[in-house]
This record gives structure tokens, C-alpha cells and sequence, in this order.
């Protein structure tokens, strides 16, 4: 039987925000028992292209960094587990086209990497590249903010999931993963539906439209359920009003949850929302880390 997760990438600038993604990477890989890869990407510049001659030591000086920054994740993947296979790799190129196509190329399960990087000529800026490769990888990106950051790798949980929802297949995909993940780890799961009331306002009729945004919840949350109960999963469901980031966060606050899991593409419309933008905000306001699901993604 296979692992649910074969594979790791975990891209480093040698950032602190990086490391912080490489620590929950880690955890991952350890607590499945994942192969790692930690890639390092050599930022090209058009500017630095026109100068050939002159740009070759500069990006020589540059692939030192990047094989050391690489290191330094590979050394802590080794020191917080000898048993993880490790691989390094150094590249040139545009940061996140080459995380996608490393991905791509060698069939990664999962991309883990911090929201929050460096800037300047010779760094990459992890945050926009990250925001770039949750848009274009077809394959889950565990996206993770500063504020994830632990002191030990031990100390980081996976006991608490929150598995947004509006019912769509993007969802749907989701929560298949959360509900797989919570299973290999023994996890809780609460869902939670959100009733924007925002647009009720614009609806000619908004207390049927509000009565039918809190059927489909029920049917979206019903779903979730049914799935975790099929895994044997404990799980806790709720339809909740207000902005569907603000739904979100409120409830990873609540419920003091370690990992929110969901789709980077939802439904949009009156009374529907467009789990793409929700995504970002919530990755880019959440304490915890975000396992963000393409519907691309291939089941669990």
C-alpha cells in the first residue's frame, strides 16, 4: 500500500519565513514518512542576462547561497529524522516556474513552504512566490506563515483541522484531503459553512435567498461529515454568517486548530464565494498554516 504522501518539496531563499516552512515540511514528511526534496532557486535578471561575462561570478556568488540555504534545511530534515530520504537541488531560473515544473517533473505529493521570504537583486521574495505557485500548481501547496513559527520540530501538532466548505468540487477535493490527513493522524475535523449576509442586501427577495445559502450548508457540511464518518473520523460541523475569510479565521481561532485545509478555487455568484480569493486572504491572514488544495490535485 502506498504512503498518502510520497513526497516533499520544500523551496528555500535561507529566509527565516522559509525555514519556518521547512520545519512543518519536515514535520509532515517525518509524521508520514515522506520523501524530502529542498530546492533552492537562483533568481535570473534580464539586466544581468545583457552582461553575460559580468553576471557569471555574480550568480556564482549566488548558487553558493543557494546551496547553502539548501544545506541548512537538508541538515535540520536529517537531524529531526535519519530515517527521511533527503535530495538537494540548486537552480536558475524564475522562482516559481521552476518549483512548479520541479514538481511537475518529479511528481511531488506536496510543496511546503513559508509565506514570507527575502528581497533585493540577489534574494527571492518567497511571499510573491509563494502566491505564484498556489496559483499555478496542480498539486497541494502547505503554505506557511511567520507566525507558524515553533522552537523544536517535535512541537508542532496536527490534532486540530478546519475544513472550509461551500460545496463545490474544489471543497469537495479539499476535504477528501483533510479528512486523509486527519485519518493518518488521528485528528479532529471541523468544517464550517459561511453565509455572507453582505450580499444579501443586493438580493430582490433576501430571506429566501438567505433560507436557501443555509440549505446548501447544511447539504455542503452533511457531505463533510458523511465523508469523515465514512474514515472514521471525529468531526464537528457549522454554518456560520459573516465573510467567509473572517468565518474562517474565527473559527481556526475558536478552535485553537493547527491546520486549515481547502481548495484554492470554490464557487462564485450571489450567495456563493470564490474560494480563490478566500484562499489568499486567509493564507495571508492566518497564524497557522494553510494546506491549500487545487482542484487539479489528484485524490488522496
Amino acid at each position: 500500500m502506498s504512503r498518502l504522501i510520497d513526497s516533499i518539496l520544500i523551496p528555500t531563499d535561507g529566509s527565516e519565513g522559509a525555514l519556518t516552512g521547512a520545519k512543518w515540511g519536515t514535520a509532515l514528511a517525518s509524521r508520514i514518512g515522506a520523501d524530502v526534496h529542498v530546492l533552492s532557486v537562483v533568481a535570473a535578471h534580464s539586466d544581468l542576462e545583457e552582461v553575460a561575462d559580468a553576471a557569471e561570478p555574480i550568480y556564482a556568488s549566488l548558487e553558493t547561497d543557494a546551496e547553502e540555504a539548501a544545506e541548512t534545511v537538508a541538515d535540520m530534515v536529517r537531524s529531526a529524522d535519519a530515517d527521511l530520504d533527503v535530495t538537494t537541488t540548486i537552480k536558475r531560473g524564475t522562482p516559481f516556474q521552476s518549483i512548479r515544473e520541479y514538481a511537475k517533473r518529479r511528481e511531488i505529493d506536496v510543496i511546503a513552504m513559508g509565506t514570507k521570504g527575502r528581497t533585493g537583486l540577489d534574494r527571492v521574495f518567497l511571499g510573491s512566490v509563494t502566491e505564484n505557485v498556489l496559483r499555478t500548481a496542480r498539486t497541494p501547496v502547505l503554505a506557511v506563515p511567520p507566525n507558524a513559527d515553533v522552537s523544536e520540530i517535535d512541537d508542532i501538532a496536527f490534532d486540530e483541522f478546519l475544513l472550509p466548505t461551500d460545496g463545490s468540487d474544489g471543497a469537495t477535493i479539499a476535504a477528501d484531503w483533510g479528512i486523509a490527513l486527519a485519518s493518518q493522524f488521528e485528528s479532529m475535523v471541523h468544517t464550517v459553512y459561511s453565509v455572507d449576509t453582505s450580499r444579501l442586501s443586493r438580493a430582490q427577495e433576501p430571506d429566501e435567498l438567505l433560507s436557501a445559502l443555509e440549505h446548501s450548508g447544511e447539504d455542503a457540511i452533511d457531505t463533510v461529515r458523511e465523508r469523515a464518518s465514512d474514515a472514521s473520523v471525529s468531526v464537528s460541523g457549522k454554518i456560520a454568517t459573516g465573510s467567509p475569510a473572517d468565518v474562517i479565521l474565527t473559527a481556526a481561532s475558536k478552535h485553537e486548530i493547527d491546520l486549515i485545509v481547502m481548495g484554492t478555487h470554490g464557487r462564485t455568484g450571489i450567495g456563493q464565494w470564490f474560494l480563490g480569493s478566500v484562499t489568499e486572504n486567509v493564507v495571508r491572514q492566518a497564524d497557522v498554516p494553510v494546506f491549500c488544495v487545487p482542484v487539479s490535485a489528484d485524490p488522496p
